[in-house]
């Protein structure tokens, strides 16, 4: 079982680099300008990431031609995906929670520049039950084994 609690406390300065992008260039820009904010406020805070990473995913331990790109994954463990929306929308949540379950990554955060305040979400995958858990500790998605 995962500890979410403690996996907050590491999304807490990703958390804060999110919140200085959206303070410094403020909402309704598109989604690469955010990107890019938050790849040079990575470099300032020394935050360890990789950005627009590509990966394929697998079949039955084959690899795939089908290429998914992420926004960031951070400090080896949070898949961040960017949005300049005017509402964050189930699909949105899909794509990110497909991304964290194709990658084994615990954490993911959705945010979303567009608002006058970000608005981010934040989700936990739990590979050993195959469950995405929202911040508190409920099951928002569970994938069939």
């Amino acid at each position: 079982m995962i500890d979410v609690n403690e996996l907050k406390k590491s999304m807490y300065d990703v958390i804060g680099a999110i919140y200085e992008v959206h303070s410094e260039l403020g909402p309704g820009l598109n989604e690469s300008c955010y990107q890019e904010g938050l790849q040079l406020e990575f470099l300032e805070k020394k935050i360890p990431f990789k950005r627009e990473m590509s990966f394929h995913p697998s079949y039955h331990g084959n690899s795939m031609e089908a290429l998914f790109r992420l926004d960031f994954l951070c400090k080896d463990d949070i898949i961040i995906e960017c949005k300049s929306v005017p509402e964050l929308v189930k699909v949105h949540r899909a794509q990110l929670f497909n991304y964290m379950r194709l990658l084994r990554k615990k954490c993911g955060i959705l945010v979303n520049f567009m608002p006058p305040t970000v608005d981010y979400e934040r989700y936990f995958y739990d590979e050993e039950t195959k469950r995405i858990i929202g911040v508190d500790g409920q099951v928002v998605y569970y994938y069939k084994r």
